[in-house]
This record gives structure tokens, sequence and C-alpha cells, in this order.
């Protein structure tokens, strides 16, 4: 492959390890920034992030020649935020007559003095490497290397559309940082998230997998699975996962028990299953997301269901939130019949399900969920593998019964706030600016203030989880007070006719 030479303000297209090519210039580093031993590359800052990293230069390309096959390739927000800034500063340069500093921090575009800051240096385990925070909070002069530093600028594993870029084994780099989630091998770093960027999971076998990642960042970028791939169920959160599927550019079959939901898919591209049995028998990956336990329990066992489909080596990922005892009874038959299962129950909701920003947590057969990174990818922005059958439904429950007690309690607060003569948008402010302050919070407080219920997770889904938590705690002995109460003020709720209204509508129960 031909050596392209590059200088000081040059733009660029630059490869960081797995992550989608990104705009960037060429710059001088800083001066006690040391140059990665053993490799040849440059020091570039990223557009729209401000962002710098090494770059070897095998994964570095001219901006111009390539810049339309990057655009085609990558359609993400933030992406197009970075090429705009491009632009700008093409624009900038030419009005200028095409002078620039040729090094970072001696000044700005008009030569003003600019201050001197220390850099924000990629590293490959930042929580969020496009939302960066302020520069100053990383010193170069730390002594532990950045990743990057320690990576040299990871290669992708393979091209991208026709981009070619040099390929570099990330298993075969003894300066890889591995990350491990499985409760089975390591129970003490087992519940370390991997949050919203594309990370490397690597056993003691050498065995490796792609975390989920932030799809406002690389949406466009994704490689999708070449395996056929199924979808049972098309209510609040499977209608946005069958829809980020379906723009990722995966071969999808849908089918749901009212087929006109199937309509708006098959017009996306997506091809219909007349049963769940025949959908499985025509995919190599099937996913369900259905209601409760006994439509998770019919779907598979009922007459033309998932079990009917079931030959060996078939896969099958429970999206349902149910309990444990349900996923270990599906997880059965369907391994009597040959077939591999995987559960990966979702945290969210119909917006985030929308936006393809749900939190997966999955157990299971461990190459189940390494050949769905793709559709993972697709539809949330982080995962987990959580080792054995029946984990992933216990979190989910707990979780969920964390949540669902929160809302009612903000929800018992707006109305004890109205009752006693204070102002609930007052409250809502207040709140907003403490430490419970979240996007979630706001919403649903707003949602309710402003008399808006429609659904984004039903009322009676949150009952159910509430439900089966406490059943749950009662298993295993514990006791579940808050939950409990919680779970009555729902009851009444749904008593109110609010079921199938948005779970923020457990606030009518405490005002009839």
């Amino acid at each position: 492959m031909a050596t392209v030479h590059l200088r000081i303000g040059d733009l660029v297209w630059g490869k960081l390890g797995r992550y989608p090519p990104w705009p960037g210039k060429v710059v001088s580093p800083p001066k006690d920034l040391k140059k990665p031993r053993g490799k040849k590359c440059h020091f570039v800052k990223f557009f729209g992030t401000e962002d710098h990293a090494w770059i070897k230069v095998e994964q570095l390309k001219p901006y111009h020649p390539h810049k339309e096959e990057m655009i085609k390739i990558n359609k993400g927000k933030r992406f197009q935020q970075a090429v705009d800034a491009v632009e700008d500063f093409l624009k900038k340069k030419e009005k200028q007559g095409g002078k620039e500093q040729s090094s970072e921090g001696k000044g700005d575009s008009k030569g003003k003095k600019t201050p001197t800051k220390p850099l924000k240096i990629l590293e490959e385990d930042d929580e969020d490497l496009s939302a960066l925070k302020d520069p100053s909070e990383k010193d170069l002069t730390d002594s532990e290397p950045s990743s990057v530093e320690r990576l040299g600028g990871l290669g992708t594993t393979g091209p991208v559309s026709g981009f070619k870029w040099e390929s570099s084994p990330v298993q075969d780099d003894p300066h890889f940082h591995h990350f491990l989630l499985s409760q089975t091998e390591k129970p003490a770093s087992s519940m370390e998230p991997i949050s919203k960027r594309l990370k490397i999971v690597e056993e003691d076998t050498r065995s490796t997998s792609i975390q989920a990642a932030d799809s406002t960042a690389i949406n466009g970028s994704i490689t999708p699975t070449d395996k056929r791939i199924g979808f049972l169920g098309l209510g609040l959160m499977g209608s946005g996962i069958v829809s980020n599927l379906l723009k990722m550019g995966h071969i999808v079959t849908v089918w749901n028990r009212t087929v006109e939901k199937c309509d708006l898919f098959i017009q996306e591209g997506a091809r219909l299953g007349r049963t769940p049995a025949e959908v499985v028998s025509m995919c190599d990956i099937t996913f369900s997301c259905v209601s409760d336990p006994k439509a998770a329990r019919d779907l598979v066992l009922g007459p033309s269901g998932v079990l009917q489909g079931i030959r060996p080596g078939k896969c099958y990922v429970e999206m349902s939130t149910v309990d444990p005892e349900t996923i270990t009874e599906l997880s059965q038959v369907i391994s009597s019949r040959g077939g591999r299962f995987l559960e990966a129950p979702v945290a969210g909701s119909q917006q985030v399900s929308n936006e393809g920003m749900l939190v997966i947590l999955a157990a299971g057969d461990r190459t189940v969920y390494e050949d769905c990174s793709s559709c993972f990818q697709a539809m949330g922005k982080t995962s987990f593998f959580l080792g054995e059958v029946g984990n992933a439904a216990r979190m989910m429950l707990i979780l969920n019964m964390v949540q669902g007690s929160f809302m009612a309690t903000i929800a018992e607060g707006l109305t004890l706030a109205q009752a006693t003569g204070q102002s609930q948008h007052t409250f809502l402010d207040i709140l907003s600016q403490g430490q419970m302050a979240s996007t979630f919070v706001d919403q649903k407080c707003q949602n309710i203030l402003q008399g808006n219920f429609k659904p984004d997770y039903y009322l009676k889904h949150i009952q159910k989880d509430l439900r089966l938590a406490i059943s749950m705690g009662d298993t295993a002995n514990h006791p579940t007070p808050m939950a409990a109460a919680a779970n009555e003020v729902y009851k009444r709720a749904k008593a109110l006719d609010q079921s199938d209204n948005d779970m923020s509508a457990v606030y009518r129960a405490y005002i009839h």
C-alpha cells in the first residue's frame, strides 16, 4: 500500500481503533508529550470534539479525496457537526489567504494569543470520546500513559465500505487493555460498565466481542452482520429496535400478533413472517420482545410457536422483561431442540428505543451474544454480559423496581407540594438543580404538569415489573417494603383505568 506523506496542517480522516473514521488535522504535539515508541504516527486534532490522538500513518487518509465516500457511510449527527466544523475552518482559512498557524496553542487564526491548556488526549477507555470534559481536567504530565499512547492508534479489523484501512488485530497487541463483564469469570469486576463506545471484551480463552456503542456518534458506520435476523413483537420497544436494525442495514423478518403493525416496516425493507415458527425457520437469530411472562411463553410454546421452528444452531434472543423462572424454562426448551439461547432485556423507553440508545443486559450463551454484536450496536448505547441464564432477568427487575418506586415517590412529592400550597413548578425547578436532576425526572414531571400521559413505558408494565421483583425478593427471603408500597399505588392507578397510559400516570392515584 502506498505511503501517504502528510505535513503539519494537513486535513485527514483519522481511524482510531474500531471507531469510525473522523475528520481531523495534523498538528504539532505539545513539547512534553512523547511520541509512542516504535510507531510511525502523527498527532491529530479531531474536528467537532477538540480531541487529540496519536494515529498511525496507515490509519490516516487525506481529507478531500475521501470526503464524499466518508459522508456517504457516516450519517450521525455528531459526525455531520464535525464535517461542518471542517468546512467552517476551510472558509476562514480561505478568507485569510490560506495562512494558518502550524502548531497548536500558539494563537488563533487572527493571530491573538490563546490561553495555554493541557490537551485532552483521546483514551480508549473514556466513557464518551465525543463529548469530552474540559481539557484542563487531564494533565499530560500524569505518570500513566494514555490508552492511545499504549495502543499506538489501533487498526480496525477490516475495511469500512470501500475505504481500506490497514488491519491490526487487537488480540496480538501486548499493549491492548482488556475488559471483562462476565459474572461467571470475574465477579469483582463484572459490574463495570462499558459506556457509550465500542470496547473489546476478551476472556482467558482469547475470544472477543464488541460492546454496543453510542449510535449518535457512529450512526451509519456499523457493519451489519450477514446473519438473517428475525424479530417478534412490534410494541413500544420492539418498533424502535426493528427500525434501527433496518437503518443499519440488517436483513430483518418481522412478525406481530396484529399484522397491520408490520406494514410500516415492510415499507422500510423488512420481510414478513406469517408465524413465529416461520420467522425462526427463515432466520439465523430471532429476537422477541413482548409484554409479560405469559406472552413470552405463548410465543415459544403455543401453536406455530418459536419451538416449532427451532433447529440445531438456530439462535433465540428473549428481550422481554420477565421473571428468572420463565427465562430458565424458555432456555431449557430451546436448548432441548439444539437451539442456542440468550436473554437480553433492555432498559429504556419508547423514546430511548427510537433513538437507538437502549441499555442491553445479556446472559446465557456467550457465542450468541457475540453474534449479536452489530444488532446490539444498532439498538443500544451499552451492553453488558452478565453470565448464566437468569442473571439478566434478575438485574432488569431490580432496575425497574428502583425506577418504578422512584416514579411513585416523585408523583407523591408533586401532589404533597400541591396539598401544602407549594408551587409544583417551583418544586420541579428546585429538583432539577439538585443531586436528583436527570432527564427522566425532568421529562416525567413536565409531562405530569402538562397532563400528558402518552405512553413511553406503559404503567401496566412497570407494575408487572414491581410485582415480579417483589416475588423475586420473596424467593430470596429478602424484604422489599418500598417496592411493595409503590406497587400498591400502581395497582390503584390501574383501577383508575391508567394501565395503558405512561408510568407517570401513577400521579393520578394520588389525586383521586
